[in-house]
Formats: C-alpha cells, structure tokens, sequence
C-alpha cells in the first residue's frame, strides 16, 4: 500500500497550492503574536503614587511634600503605596509650619493610598492596572491576570488536538479564531477585574487552539521537505512578525480599551481565509470520507496546472487507509524503563526551564530601562534571527552542542546583567536580548530535538507531556517578573542559573543527529553518564540513506 505523501506525490513539492497553504496558514498565525503578548501593555503599571484630594486644605509647600519619598537608581522619588497622614499635615498647614524646616519629614506618621493614586501618564493614557488600581496591596492581581491566561493555554492545548480530531482541523481551526477573536472583542466591555481575566482564560484557549491546529493542518497537507521549513521557520516567523506589530499597536493607541479594539480586527479578516484553506485530506481519509478527499486533491492539481491521473485512490487502498490502527500506548511507558524514565524527566526540566526564560524575558520589556515600545519591538525583532539560526543549526550541526549552547548564551548574559553600572542601561538591554536571542533559538530547535529522542510509538505522547511542563513554565513566568518588584536583578539571576543548569543537564541527553528515528522503546539511544544492564542489539530499522519520517513541531507560544 502506497502512503498518503506517495499517493499525492503527482501535485508537486512546491507549486501554486502549496505556497498558498504555507502562506495563508502562516498569515494565520500573526494574531497570535499580539495577542499572546499584550498582557506587556494592557497590563501595564505607570509610576503612580497616593492621591492627595483637591479638597484637602494644604498649603502648595505641604501639598509637594504629602507623599514620602525613596531612592530608586540614585534618585529620590515618590513612595508607590503611602502618604504622609493627611490630618496630621492638614493640621500642620493650618498653624503656618513649614515641611522640612519646622517639622521632620522622617518623623511623621504615614499612611495607606486611602484616596486611591494618581498614574502617571507619560507612557500609558490607561491600563487595567490604572482603571481598577491593581497596585499595592492588589498588585498580586497582574501576575495573576498574566499565569490566568497561560492557564487557558494549558487547557486549550489538551482539547485542541481531540477536537480537531474529531470536527476536522479546518473546522475547528477557524472555531478557535472566533472564540479567540469574540472574546477579545468580549473583554473591551470589561466592567471590572474579575471579568476581564475570566475572558482572557478563554481568549488564551482560543489562542495555542487556532496556533496548533493551523500548525497540524499544515504539516499533513503539505509535502515532507515543505514541512519541515513550514514547522520549523513559517509558523515561527509569522508568530515573531506579529510580536513586532504589538509595539507598533500600543504606541499608536495608548488607552487599552481601543489597543484591544484593535487587536482584534486582524482576527475578524482571517476569516475571509475560510475560502482559501481547504480541510486536510488525510484527515478526511482518516474519517472515511475519501470522495472529498479526492475533490480537494484535484483541486490542488488543477492550482498547479497538474492533470490529476484518472484514478487518485484505488480500492484496495481505501480498504487498507480506513482500517490502518496502530498499537496502543499509554502514558505510564514514558516511565517503564529506566533510559525513558530519564528522558521524560530532563526533557521536562528542558522545557519548562526554557518557557521560563522565554516568557519572563518577554513579559520583563517594560521593567528595562529606555522606551518601553522599542524594547518590545526588539525583544520581537531577535527572535527571526533565532529561529534562521535554530534551522541551520539542526541541518547541519549536532542537537545536543546546538541546544547547550544557546542556553548557556542565554543563561550567562543575563548574569552579567547585574554587573552593568547603571550608567550604561543600554548594555544591559542589549544582554538580555542577547539572552533572549539564546533562549528562543533553543526554543526552537528542543520541539525537533525532543521528537527525535522518542520512539514511535510514543512519540507524540512524549512532545505532549514536555509541552505541558512548556505551559507550566509560562504559568511561572509572570512570577518571575514580579520578583524584580523588590529586586531588580534577582528574575535575572534566577533564569540565568536556570538556564545554564538546564545547558548543562542538556548535555547528557543522547545525541540524536544523523541517526535514524528510533521506533520501539529498546531502540531509544541511551542517556549519557548512567550504567545499563547489558541488552540485545537491536537492527536497525530504516536502510542506510532512506529518509526517516521525522515528526518535526514548532514552538506553540
């Protein structure tokens, strides 16, 4: 029996249809750029400080010194969450006394905002932050918000794959759109903190949902070379592209009701692609349904100016495709034996260390020092060439020295962060894009590197469960950032350590380049560094030069 790729192998490897896929499934993708990201301005905390109220009767001289002050960088500034008692001040304005000179600052008792703040508006008009005052003692309320909708993420990457699986991927992929499109849109009404989050767990559903299955339809329409540079740079680029348009966004629009406005409107015209991107036929064939199946092949054919043969599937064929199962599987053999033990858990460690770095990094722009747009735009702009990078890399050099040194470039600039005086703020943002660019390039390459680790047989279970531990780093990750509200280097030092750990640790995963695919468990190279009881050789499965089938997968952001 001939594969699907044989089967469909008269279309062509890169003609008219197969660029309009690749192109149109990529475009699809850039939504998911602004939106996983724009939490970094929605979010935003402008300096702020207690509110004095216009109907207290203070002198201008006690009215500039209501609020004590800190130092922060060298500089003395107002304090974020206390104020001077204002009956005590009331007082003291009353009877004439000067702040300073007749009465001790230091001496006097403070007191919370109990009047609310006054945000600055220099960078932001208004955020979520500035509309229901998550500061001070609320302030645990915008991480929350931020590890709330990487909770929706999680959930949305356990249901996306079943639904499509059974609905179709074209069907759910623009499902997912809609849901991540509708409430967005849902959010802009948002009477207060409680709803707004509610609605952005669902909008983080529809978000990873809409990036996966475009990622699956993808790969099984295209052909095998196509793939591999769809999976690995399409999807990526077009995901960096449209992290690049956020900056672009927020600076333009600086009220958050109208930036997430606009967000949106990208997602409602991708849903004129409904027109353009055709179901996958192997899922079609998969669910029997080989008629249409067969219209869409010759549609491809006809786009590429292919006579299609008379017959596209035969009998015997349709007979073999609809009753093809494999073997069953379950969870627990990704810890039946030693070597696969090990694996599981360091491939684990590997990515939730990584969606740390990733994450954090991208979600700490605002806290660098400089415009707060700009930094954005470059923590977007590193990120294309990290995956061209990532791709050459895992074509031509060996994965685990790729992978190890990406992360310790990564891990050791952010630890040189703390060394940078703080004359020099453009250096140390120029580290931690460094460490960006390193972090995100092993990002890249450790969805390819972790699927050429496993066999066959659990292969996909094996890229889900690291995945998962993927979107528990992203769930920490807010936390991280937060960290830097009482110091301002310790989320630096803490991804630096982590991340060098994790190089290291790298290192003693087999290597995999050049190596056929491994199909059963007994078949998976060996960890380095751990003694095994002695075990028959196994032959190898694939022919010397025969191309193994690689499930290759791209980063889901």
């Amino acid at each position: 029996m001939r594969d699907y790729d044989e089967v469909t192998a008269f279309l062509g490897k890169w003609g008219p249809f197969q660029r309009l896929i690749f192109f149109l499934l990529s475009a699809s993708i850039i939504p998911n750029g602004f939106n996983g990201m724009s939490v970094v301005f929605l979010a935003g905390t402008p300096e702020h400080h207690c509110r004095v109220p216009d109907t207290a009767n203070l002198s201008s001289a006690w009215r500039n010194h209501s609020i004590p002050v800190r130092l922060q960088d060298g500089r003395e500034v107002p304090q974020s969450c206390r104020r001077y008692r204002l009956a005590t001040i009331v007082n003291f304005s009353a009877l004439g006394l000067e702040p300073g000179r007749d009465v001790n600052l230091e001496q006097l008792e403070q007191e919370g905002c109990l009047d609310g703040w006054e945000f600055s508006q220099d960078i932001y008009m208004s955020t979520i932050v500035t509309e229901w005052s998550l500061v001070c003692e609320e302030d645990w309320k915008t991480p929350l918000t931020t590890s709330l909708f990487f909770v929706g993420v999680l959930l949305g990457s356990f249901v996306s794959g079943q639904l499509s699986d059974r609905f179709g991927r074209k069907t759910i992929l623009f499902a997912t759109m809609a849901v991540q499109t509708g409430f967005s849109f849902l959010q802009v009404f948002s009477i207060n903190w409680e709803m707004f989050t509610v609605l952005f767990v669902i909008v983080g559903m529809g978000q990873i949902s809409n990036y996966v299955v475009a990622f699956i339809l993808g790969t099984e329409i295209l052909g095998k070379s196509v793939r591999i540079i769809f999976s690995t740079l399409g999807v990526c680029i077009f995901y960096a592209f449209g992290y690049m348009l956020l900056p672009l966004f927020a600076y333009f629009i600086r009220d958050w009701r109208m930036l997430l406005l606009a967000l949106t409107v990208p997602g409602v015209l991708c849903a004129a692609l409904w027109w353009f991107i055709p179901e996958s036929p192997r899922w079609l064939i998969s669910q029997g349904r080989f008629q249409e199946a067969e219209v869409i092949i010759r549609r491809a054919a006809k786009t590429n100016g292919i006579i299609a043969p008379s017959t596209i599937f035969d009998s015997s064929e349709l007979q073999d495709l609809s009753s093809k199962k494999q073997q069953s599987h379950s969870i627990l053999d990704l810890i039946r034996t030693r070597n696969i033990r090990m694996i599981t858990v360091m491939s684990i460690i590997l990515w939730l260390t990584i969606s740390v770095g990733y994450f954090g990094l991208s979600l700490d722009t605002p806290n660098l020092h400089g415009d707060v747009y700009l930094n954005c735009f470059l923590s977007a702009v590193v990120e294309v060439p990290a995956y061209v990078l990532a791709w050459l890399l895992l074509r031509h050099l060996p994965r685990r020295y790729s992978m190890a040194t990406a992360l310790f470039l990564g891990g050791s600039v952010l630890l040189f962060v703390q060394l940078v005086p703080p004359e020099l703020y453009y250096l140390a943002t120029v580290l931690v894009m460094v460490g960006k660019f390193g972090v995100t390039a092993a990002f890249s390459m450790v969805y390819v590197y972790t699927a050429e680790l496993y066999p066959t047989v659990v292969r996909n279970m094996g890229v889900g469960v690291s995945s998962t531990a993927s979107r528990l780093g992203s769930i920490l990750s807010p936390y991280f950032v937060y960290l830097g509200a009482y110091d301002r280097f310790l989320p630096y030092i803490l991804m630096g350590s982590l991340t060098i750990l994790t190089a290291i640790l790298t290192l003693f995963l087999p290597e995999t380049f050049g190596t056929p695919l491994p199909d059963t468990i007994d078949q998976m190279l060996r960890v380095k560094g751990i003694k095994y009881r002695q075990t028959p050789s196994h032959t190898r499965m694939l022919k010397d030069g025969e191309e193994s089938p690689t499930v290759l997968k791209s980063t889901s952001f």
